[in-house]
Parts: structure tokens; C-alpha cells; sequence
């Protein structure tokens, strides 16, 4: 596969999404528009909005569009007539070359950028999408995307490898409506106050509490449960928050760790991506040799445990008093905002935007066609 030598690749971008985090999708497609490098890739956009329209976008006009979130620029009226056939690709390459290309894409020679977080985008749905379409696409597959997504089954997974996980339990909406109270009962004994709740497949600190009485407990599950079907409740521990950003195949770069500092209790949403004091990054993060290599060793170990391809962010924690290193949570499709933690990680370790995203489109290329060259029948 691949765009001939002296030949431009086509490069689709598709953002925004149905999911909580449909506005950060929109800011991380606006640093990647802008940080694709003109001179190697023919670059489209599709957005999909809030009710799940699929609107194929003029990507010349989002490069010119004021600074910040990229805009939804056409109706629902705009959208192309789709051909009624089995084949998704041929739906997906319509969608494609609406916004006025000259001629229509070249499935053999398209990488797909889902920069979707969250729901619909984050989880595998849109992957397995991209998969019947046969086109190659930038980060983990189904699986991996979807066993990254799920807080519960990621922890469970990076457990049986061997790696060190906060201790939790996970419920779901069907046994708190008629459970709540035993649930509440069990978190209390195993954990004490404080400690958190959070759904289960959501990101960006959507829906996650920080409790310690028992109505906050009970109201914060509500609350998460308004979000996801799942929720989990974990232990509060006194800790660090050291971040690695993760790159390649199966035998993967890892990056310097970074800290988040919250400057309230925790990492909130808004302290993400509203609250301009809300966290402070230290890139890197103020570890000595050893604690840099435990760190990047368990990033790259998750990893491998959760089957994961192309990127990952690493999420851990570094309890204070033991220093002893925990995995939270993996965002497969990480932010990828001017300020995200994803592409400071990496400049700081050398690599600019615009080849990070050469690097993870070359292998998106690579792992379709090794897919492509399996066979399919006896």
C-alpha cells in the first residue's frame, strides 16, 4: 500500500462525534490539520456531529477557519446521497471526496485519522468501521481500542500481566438500582473515605467524583451512571500523576514521563480543558533514572498487555509514600490539543508534531498491509 514515490497520500480526518467530548475531538482536529505537512498528504475532513450526521468538511476552509476548535462547516442539507451497497468503504470514500476533490479516493493509498475521542470514536465502533471499509487508520484496532476504552476490562487485563493496578469494584446500572445500598456498604469496608468514581468507558475525567461521605458516594454513582452502564469505585491514594506517551507496534517507543500537578483535588475536566490554572504539565517530570525507567517499563507493558498499535497515552500514578508505580488508565486515541500531554511528551523527547503524525500514518499504512497480505481462504 502506499501513495507512489513523488505522489501526495490522501490523509482523512474525521471529528467531533456524538460522544461527552465532542468539543475536545474538534480542538485535537485543529492542531492536526494544521500540523500536517501540505507537501506529503492531500488532507480531507469529515465531522460528525452531535446527532451522529456524517458532514464532509472543505479542509482548505478549517485551515483557515479562526483559531481554535474546528467548526462544523456544512448542514445536514450538504450531505451527499450515499449509494446503497454492502460495501462501507464505498460509503466512507463518497463521504470522502464530497467536500471536492477532483477524484475519488484511493481505499489502497488512504490513511484515516478518527481523532474521536470518547464514545462512538474511542471504543472500537469506529475502528471495526474502518476495518469492514479496508482502509488503514491511524491508532489500536478494534480490540485494542476497546479493551483500552473500558476502565474495568483494561485493569483486569494489565492485572494478569503482572502489573500493579489501584484497588476497585465495578458495578453496573442493572444491580445499583436494586443493590446500591450493599455496594456503598462494600465500598466503604474494602477502601474508606475518600475515594473515586468513575464510568467505566468514558475519558477526559467525564463524570468521575472525588467522594467522601456516603451521599456523595451514592450521588456521584447516579451521576456516573448517567454517563455509562458500568461504573467503577476505587481507592483514593496519596499520589503522582506521571503520564507516558506510547508510539509504534508491537514493540513500541515510549516517551520522557511527564507530571500533571492538579491544582485542585484531582485532574478534573475542567481543570483539562476549561481552567486555565486548573493543572500545571512538568515535561519531563521530576523522577530520578530509576524512576524513569520503571515508569516507561510499565508503560510499554501495558501496552503490549492490552494488545495495543500505533499510540497510547499511559496514565499512572506514583504513590507517595511508597513510591511504588500503579497503572490508571490508557487513552488510546489521546489528546491531541496545542496543549495536550500526547504531543508535548513527545517534543520533548525529540520528535515534532508534524513527524510524530508522519509516524503514525506510516504505521497505520504498515499494519494494513500486513493485514492485506493474509490470506483469506484455504
Amino acid at each position: 500500500m502506499g501513495a507512489g514515490k513523488g505522489t501526495k497520500r490522501d490523509v482523512l480526518v474525521i471529528y467531533g462525534g456524538r460522544s461527552a467530548e465532542h468539543e475536545i475531538s474538534c480542538r485535537s482536529a485543529a492542531f492536526i490539520l494544521h500540523n500536517l505537512d501540505p507537501a506529503k498528504y492531500n488532507v480531507h475532513a469529515i465531522a460528525i456531529d452531535k446527532d451522529g450526521r456524517w458532514l464532509p468538511q472543505d479542509a482548505q476552509a478549517l485551515l483557515t477557519a479562526p483559531k481554535g476548535p474546528v467548526p462544523i462547516l456544512n448542514s445536514l442539507a450538504a450531505t451527499p446521497a450515499l449509494p446503497a451497497v454492502r460495501d462501507p468503504g464505498a460509503n466512507l470514500l463518497a463521504l470522502s471526496s464530497a467536500a471536492g476533490s477532483e477524484a475519488p479516493l484511493d481505499r489502497r493509498s488512504l490513511v484515516v485519522i478518527p481523532i474521536l475521542h470518547g464514545t462512538f470514536g474511542e471504543d472500537g465502533t469506529m475502528q471495526g468501521l474502518l476495518e469492514l471499509a479496508e482502509v488503514a487508520f491511524v491508532g489500536p484496532d478494534t480490540l485494542g481500542s476497546a479493551v483500552g476504552m473500558d476502565k474495568v476490562v483494561s485493569k483486569k487485563l494489565a492485572q494478569a500481566a503482572g502489573v500493579p493496578v489501584v484497588p476497585w469494584i465495578d458495578t453496573r446500572g442493572q444491580f445499583w438500582a436494586a443493590h446500591s445500598q450493599t455496594i456503598c456498604d462494600e465500598a466503604e469496608t474494602a477502601f474508606g473515605y475518600p475515594m473515586f468514581v468513575k464510568p467505566a468507558r468514558l475519558g477526559s475525567s467525564v463524570g468521575v467524583a472525588k467522594v467522601k461521605t456516603r451521599g456523595e458516594l451514592e450521588q456521584a454513582c447516579r451521576e456516573a451512571l448517567s454517563y455509562d452502564d458500568r461504573i467503577m469505585i476505587e481507592k483514593a491514594m496519596i499520589v503522582r500523576e506521571i503520564e507516558c506517551a506510547v508510539l509504534g507496534d508491537y514493540d513500541p517507543l515510549v516517551s520522557v514521563p511527564g507530571e500533571v500537578i492538579p491544582h485542585a483535588e484531582f485532574y478534573s475536566y475542567e481543570a483539562k480543558y476549561i481552567d486555565a490554572d486548573g493543572a500545571s504539565l512538568a515535561i519531563p517530570a521530576k523522577l530520578d533514572p530509576a524512576e524513569t525507567r520503571r515508569a516507561q517499563d510499565l508503560a510499554r507493558r501495558v501496552f503490549t498487555a492490552l494488545d495495543l498499535y500505533g499510540m497510547a497515552r499511559v496514565d499512572l500514578f506514583l504513590e507517595r509514600t511508597t513510591g511504588d508505580f500503579y497503572f490508571n488508565e490508557v487513552n488510546t486515541i489521546p489528546g491531541f490539543t496545542e496543549i495536550s500531554q500526547y504531543p508535548l511528551l513527545w517534543k520533548e523527547s525529540g520528535m515534532e508534531p508534524r513527524e510524530l503524525l508522519d509516524r503514525l500514518i506510516e504505521l497505520a499504512a504498515h499494519r494494513h498491509d500486513t493485514k492485506a497480505a493474509l490470506k483469506r481462504s484455504r
